[in-house]
């Protein structure tokens, strides 16, 4: 792939880990690459020399046009390269503000999309808005829910192609405590999962919410004393988050068809959940949905230098 091939760069810049795409002229993936130098791994002036490293290879020589890079993420968080102001909520995924850089190397342009923000209840999002704008560009007419498990998962309401409200749960970081620095580490190492027993712990905690901290313990006696699998422990871990979740979600996913924008294994973990309570959900590429709402920032920059 020759450097003039590329007429933009999509980033999706992360907490842990940055990803890019060299894209031609109809939005095409021509190339891709990954690092490990997440926001948490960067000092500000650290972000434009380690974006270098992962894409050189796509920059015009110098002298040439620059190459415009459009980036979302934790890159425009207040400890990422610049800050991005958050956009109000009721309002489309994007819009025409964004954050500009005037990087050093002037054979790239860099553009921040914002986050979205809601003031009451207080909640933030950045980067899931991006997946939110590629759904809607490719399902324009889109009125319902869209979840977007991780770590920090986001449930939007979304109308009239606007994010209306949304709520986050920190399940995924929850789980990754619980599974990896507490007592319960010695019981849920597996690779595998048990379905029912994620199925059965489900509803578990959505039908008594209250005995969470109980029930968490329990998956530590329960191996202790009886042998409980890996495999089980694990499910149950993670199908009492789950549970404990879809509780305190309710009002969006109740008699919604959902759809799921997320890794897959873990979209996958949620649409049990949820069909479990009668709740459909369609599980969508979180990379395209993100490519999708990079190109939408791209044209939405278009059309104001045209």
């Amino acid at each position: 792939m020759a450097p003039n091939q590329v007429a933009w760069i999509a980033v999706d810049w992360g907490t842990s880990a940055v990803r890019a795409w060299a894209m031609d002229g109809g939005d095409r993936v021509l190339a891709d690459a990954s690092s490990a130098e997440g926001m948490g791994t960067l000092e500000p002036s650290g972000f434009e020399a380690a974006l270098i490293r992962l894409v050189s290879d796509w920059l015009p020589a110098t002298g040439a046009p620059p190459v415009p890079v459009f980036a979302c993420g934790m890159v425009g968080a207040r400890q990422g390269w610049r800050e991005a102001q958050y956009r109000d909520v009721p309002c489309p995924p994007l819009g025409p503000e964004v954050t500009r850089i005037t990087p050093e190397d002037r054979r790239f342009t860099f553009t921040i999309l914002p986050g979205l923000a809601q003031k009451r209840p207080a909640d933030v999002m950045r980067g899931e808005e991006t997946q939110i704008a590629g759904y809607l560009a490719m399902r324009p007419g889109f009125d319902g829910v869209i979840a977007l498990p991780g770590t920090h998962t986001k449930w939007a309401h979304v109308s009239a192609g606007e994010v209306v409200s949304f709520q986050t749960c920190m399940t995924g970081e929850m789980f990754a405590l619980l599974a990896d620095r507490s007592v319960l580490r010695h019981s849920v190492q597996a690779e595998t999962i048990d379905l029912d027993a994620f199925r059965a712990a489900v509803a578990d905690t959505l039908s008594d919410p209250q005995k969470l901290a109980a029930r968490l313990f329990g998956i530590r006696a329960e191996a202790l004393l009886s042998g409980l699998q890996a495999g089980s422990a694990r499910a149950r871990l993670s199908g009492l988050l789950i549970g404990l979740e879809l509780a305190a979600t309710r009002p969006y996913w109740l008699g919604q068809d959902v759809v799921l924008i997320g890794a897959p294994r873990l979209s996958a973990l949620y649409r049990e959940a949820l069909a479990a309570q009668g709740a459909t959900a369609e599980i969508l590429d979180v990379t395209a949905m993100t490519l999708g709402g990079l190109a939408v920032a791209r044209r939405l920059e278009q059309g104001k230098t045209e």
